[in-house]
């Protein structure tokens, strides 16, 4: 399955990469930045795009994900510093992915909730159906998001799933981690030495591992009956509870007193009820919170810096007045530099008056100039101003200033500075405004360019990978029917030998063992490939493997997580319709290979096996009264020569034991004796007749020294017998 997780980084998604790599997913990562710093876990595909990237349609047809899931809630993306903006951006990132999401028009789409659209205390357990109360602006955007991923399914008719996590928590790696109650009381016992409880509030705390496991069951798993579940643990506690907790595990680990302060009482309730969950995927709930709070103490004691010395210092007097005000030196900056310019040019303006060769010369009309074509025209409106200020004030040497207010020069002159640099500082504004729309087109066409280049890579490097996938990798289908189909190369006694010879190729074991059930009861092994393999005995009562039997007869591989020594690690069972005919078991497997992808595996092995296994029985079966001497079970030459000769090569390759015992019984006399012979023999042996005219018996699964408690029963009733190595020794023997 092609899996597209969406989210930022943290050990919560790293839990979910390994959980569904384990199962043998393919994993493709949004990250949501385009900074690449952070580490993940290693997935098929990493996609470094922001939200609201344009081409976002373009990573879901690049991934291809038959399952989407997004990290809603617990994207740490999102810091909810600035609430405003991060709701903002929030449901416009939402958006963008639920549209690109639609558009595919296929695959199931997860989005992660939380309890945090709940705000009242309640009596009860909370149901699904219960109405949201959002207080704050984070919780009233993830209970907008639910109903947007509603409607978009309502409305498309998709398969889109919403999971509210109940006081979700996990173990913090620095101080700004720290968001949730646990950790929190958890920080406050480690840095203060005391615990503040509220008296009367109640939650249900879920370990990140166990949300882990209860999305994985849900979102990989087949139909689904409901749109919205509840994830929440069976563990109902008070924060006076788990205060306790925290103090006595500190005061072990920190060996320090931690004091329970109580705070002022607050009737708060709020636990989701996982029942309609647990109806339907079953409860897998695993973690206590004991273990977890030790888990965080250990932590925070082991690396105190991450989690005391990122503390914000106290600012000085100076240092917050410039905090506050530095916006304002800021701006204040080109208005100072103005005036600074001015005074040179005021002196310049002084001396050039009574200059006979300056006289001529206008500069506050160049300082104008100046500060129009550097600023534009703010700056220039402010330049000319300082500029009319000093002209009237250097006139006013020699006039009063009612004869300047009466000189039409004045208003002349100020008309044409003001006109120059209003129309230069304009014409200066809009080639910077030209400018930089033309740099932020070229910045963004390149960053689509890139952004194009970067998907291309990553189609051509899923296409490779794909490709050698199909062309040379061992797990692959074509390499799976290119060896299982050898099986129909060796004669119809021979199948089942070779087939735990190439159960144990494909499956990377030397411990492989195969047995055929006999009765309802009872199955015998026919072929093994190690002396671990035959650990269970040559006979087993099939009926009383447990776990193991119920899961078989349920047609489910068996995958044995518990590492029980007394079963298999791994086990399938074939059918001829509803007749359980075979039973294949797998001992010698890493545990990382006890996968629902390596099950998977082991299905499509054993189909293909059973189809040349059942092929060569209804082939058998159809020969069978050629294959018999008259009104007796035992074989004709031909065929039980065929079947000693494939239990004997197969005995030499180590795939099973056999004893061939010749007795002294002509062919004549075999049809009169076969039902003497026959009762002192199992129902897996066999009884025929060689090219030497005598009587032999096949003793399957039996050694040498076993078979002399055969040779004693013959001869008890007269029937005197010895054993053969080979088919030559026997007839030699007779010559």
């Amino acid at each position: 399955m092609n899996v597209l997780l969406i989210g930022g980084s943290g050990s919560f998604i790293d839990n979910i990469i390994i959980k569904l790599k384990k199962e043998g997913h393919r994993i493709s990562l949004l990250t949501g930045s385009r900074y690449t710093g952070t580490s993940y876990q290693k997935v098929f595909e990493r996609y470094n795009f922001t939200y609201d990237y344009t081409c976002m349609s373009d990573i879901f047809e690049s991934a291809e994900p038959d399952l989407t899931i997004y990290m809603g809630a617990f994207d740490t993306n999102y810091r909810w510093r600035e609430e405003d903006t991060n709701a903002v951006k929030y449901a416009a990132g939402l958006m963008s992915i639920l549209m690109s999401y639609a558009s595919r028009g296929r695959g199931r789409f997860v989005y992660l909730s939380s309890d945090e659209v709940f705000s009242s205390s309640y009596a009860e357990d909370i149901q699904e159906a219960e109405p949201m109360t959002p207080v704050g602006v984070r919780s009233m955007v993830l209970a907008q998001a639910e109903e947007m991923c509603s409607n978009y399914r309502k409305s498309q008719d998709l398969d889109m799933i919403t999971l509210r996590l109940d006081h979700f928590y996990g173990i913090p790696k620095k101080r700004s981690e720290v968001r949730e109650i646990c950790s929190a009381m958890c920080l406050e016992a480690f840095e203060k030495k005391r615990v503040t409880v509220s008296p009367g509030r109640s939650f249900s705390l879920l370990y990140e591992t166990d949300a882990v496991e209860f999305l994985c069951r849900l979102a990989v798993g087949g139909k689904h009956q409901e749109q919205l579940y509840h994830i929440s643990s069976p563990d109902v506690m008070t924060q006076q509870d788990l205060g306790e907790i925290i103090r006595d595990a500190a005061q072990e680990i920190l060996e320090a007193t931690v004091e329970v302060v109580e705070d002022r009482p607050v009737e708060d309730r709020r636990v989701l009820s996982g029942a309609l969950y647990e109806s339907e995927f079953g409860n897998p709930f695993f973690c206590q919170a004991r273990k977890i709070v030790v888990d965080i103490l250990t932590r925070m004691k082991k690396h105190p810096d991450q989690f005391l010395s990122d503390r914000s210092e106290e600012l000085s007097l100076w240092q917050r007045i410039y905090k506050k005000a530095g916006w304002l030196l800021k701006a204040l900056i080109p208005y100072v530099e103005n005036v600074v310019c001015f005074i040179p040019f005021f002196m310049l303006n002084n001396r050039a008056v009574g200059s006979a060769y300056f006289a001529k010369l206008d500069f506050y009309l160049l300082y104008v100039l100046l500060f129009a074509i550097v600023h534009g025209q703010q700056q220039a409106t402010f330049s000319a101003l300082l500029a009319v200020a000093g002209y009237c004030f250097r006139q006013m040497y020699t006039r009063s200033g009612f004869e300047l207010l009466l000189d039409s020069n004045t208003y002349i002159w100020t008309a044409q500075l003001f006109i120059l640099g209003l129309t230069v500082g304009y014409m200066r504004d809009q080639i910077r405004q030209l400018k930089r729309e033309s740099q932020e087109e070229q910045e963004y066409l390149t960053m689509q360019l890139e952004d194009i280049q970067d998907i291309n890579g990553s189609n051509v490097r899923v296409k490779n990978a794909l490709e050698t996938q199909i062309v040379n990798q061992n797990d692959s289908v074509g390499k799976i029917y290119s060896i299982t189909s050898a099986l129909n190369q060796y004669s119809p006694e021979e199948v089942l030998f070779y087939a735990a010879e190439m159960l144990g190729k494909l499956m990377k074991t030397r411990d492989v063992a195969i047995y055929t059930v006999s009765n309802a009861a009872y199955a015998r092994l026919f072929s093994s490939t190690s002396e671990k393999s035959k650990m269970l005995g040559n006979s087993i009562r099939y009926t009383e493997l447990g776990e193991m039997y119920d899961t078989l007869m349920k047609r489910k591989v068996y995958i044995n997580r518990q590492l029980d020594e007394r079963y298999p690690l791994m086990a399938n069972a074939i059918f001829e319709q509803d007749d359980l005919q075979l039973i294949l078991m797998v001992w010698g497997i890493p545990w990382e290979s006890m996968t629902l992808g390596q099950a998977n595996y082991m299905v499509v092995i054993s189909s293909l096996i059973q189809n040349a296994v059942l092929g060569a029985s209804r082939y058998l079966a159809s020969l069978e009264e050629k294959r018999y001497l008259e009104g007796t079970r035992v074989l004709e030459r031909g065929a039980f020569t065929g079947l000693v000769k494939a239990f004997l090569t197969a005995r030499r390759k180590g795939l099973t034991q056999c004893t061939l015992l010749r007795t002294e019984i002509r062919e004549d006399q075999a049809r009169q004796k076969s039902g003497l012979v026959s009762s002192k023999l199992r129902q897996s042996d066999y009884t025929g007749i060689l090219e030497d005219g005598v009587l032999y018996v096949l003793l399957a699964n039996t050694s040498t020294s076993d078979a002399d408690y055969v040779l004693r029963r013959f001869a008890e009733i007269g029937i005197p017998c010895r054993i053969v190595e080979t088919v030559e020794e026997g007839g030699n023997d007779a010559a």
